[in-house]
């Protein structure tokens, strides 16, 4: 018989969904937008502590509003963050701007905020002008030094985009993610921390921008009673039907963030004195949602490496997944401008995602830890 397969992360509910989807059908709400749709967003920005929300069918699709609300044209250069999911970068493409890499700095794998200075002078110089935006983003659910990055953009007058996705409910100095930027955006994917199946949310402290993100995802149409339209609009608005999953979900993420800690913690444990093995560091002064654990083998010293332990775990039906491959190394950005010190490659090369799912028990956590201490021989 198969072993039951184990999840890096996959949807938790935590019983309100149906609740809130049930009244989208009892009152026919089942088109886009509704009640639900609203009252997310005032309780999204309720949690985060922020002004203003526009809830979207993606993370990407926040990015991309946010990269016109950035005034992010043909031949612009964006500064993105190298490692990190193709999400953040390819909606620069859409805009036919030109991506900039910045590699990570080791103390929270995150954008380097040293090498993101020396990125943007360095482009006005070669240039003879500044990017238009920053997307930094906030890795696995961890914090990027997110104020020193922050006032390095205003110092230098360009706008921040805050790639929150996998950091939800994280915090830096007691604040939440996704609130230092011009714009922060959050995801709800399957395998997120909390979920709406699919979808995600644009923040702001400016209602103007949540306003005009709602604009122009619903098709850019003007106050008329025909459909008139002065600008390119997008279909990227979340249903009320989504929305009411994501209400319910909202309701448990701090229940999740703390079973996510606690799976950390078991991992850690486990490994602790075990030579060549690390994990992701949490900056002084924040506190991450720990989406995903993620664990470094160092091949020499730990005796085995990241593709031997992906695969010893396939054996026993346990996903696992190597980190991000950056973008800088991706054939598709192949021959855009990087900033690079071989950080993000070095973790792509060695790292490795843990299954993190909050459904586990700790006797699967501490199974999956055993596997991989016996490939260690420590």
């Amino acid at each position: 018989m198969e072993r039951k397969k184990i999840w890096l992360a996959s949807p938790h509910m935590g019983g309100d969904e149906q609740k809130f989807v049930k009244e989208a059908f009892d009152t026919n709400w089942v088109a886009p937008l509704g009640p639900n749709v609203d009252a997310f967003e005032k309780e999204m920005c309720d949690f985060l502590g922020i002004n203003s929300a526009a809830a979207l069918s993606s993370g990407t699709a926040a990015i991309h509003l946010a990269l016109i609300m950035a005034g992010v044209e043909y031949g612009d250069e964006v500064i993105c963050q190298s490692f990190t999911f193709s999400g953040s970068a390819n909606p620069i493409a859409y805009q036919h701007a030109s991506p900039v890499f910045v590699d990570s700095e080791s103390d929270s794998w995150n954008m380097d905020p040293d090498l993101l200075e020396h990125a943007i002078i360095d482009r006005h110089k070669k240039t003879g002008r500044k990017p238009k935006a920053v997307i930094a983003v906030h890795l696995y659910g961890q914090s990027a030094d997110i104020e020193k990055i922050a006032g390095i953009c205003r110092e230098h007058e360009i706008f921040l985009i805050e790639d929150a996705a996998e950091s939800l409910g994280a915090t830096y100095n007691g604040r939440k993610l996704g609130t230092f930027g011009d714009i922060g955006i959050l995801s709800f994917n399957g395998n997120k921390i909390m979920t709406t199946s699919g979808g995600g949310m644009l923040v702001s402290s400016s209602e103007q921008y949540a306003a005009t993100a709602r604009f122009l995802s619903t098709q850019a149409r003007e106050d008329a009673p025909h459909y008139e339209h002065k600008h390119i609009g997008y279909n990227y608005r979340m249903s009320n039907v989504l929305a009411g999953i994501g209400r319910g979900q909202l309701k448990v993420l701090e229940d999740r963030i703390k079973r996510k800690r606690e799976i950390f913690e078991i991992y850690t444990s486990a490994f602790f004195g075990v030579e060549g093995v690390s994990f992701q560091p949490e900056l002084s002064g924040s506190c991450g949602n720990r989406w995903l654990t993620a664990i470094v083998f160092d091949p020499e010293r730990s005796g085995t490496d990241r593709e031997k332990v992906r695969n010893e775990l396939l054996k026993y039906n346990i996903e696992s997944r190597p980190l991000w491959k950056p973008m800088h190394l991706q054939p598709v950005f192949k021959d855009s401008v990087r900033y690079d010190e071989n950080i993000s490659e070095k973790l792509f090369r060695n790292g490795l995602c843990l299954p993190s799912d909050t459904k586990l028990t700790d006797g699967e956590v501490m199974e999956i830890a055993d596997i991989i201490k016996g490939m260690t021989g420590q």
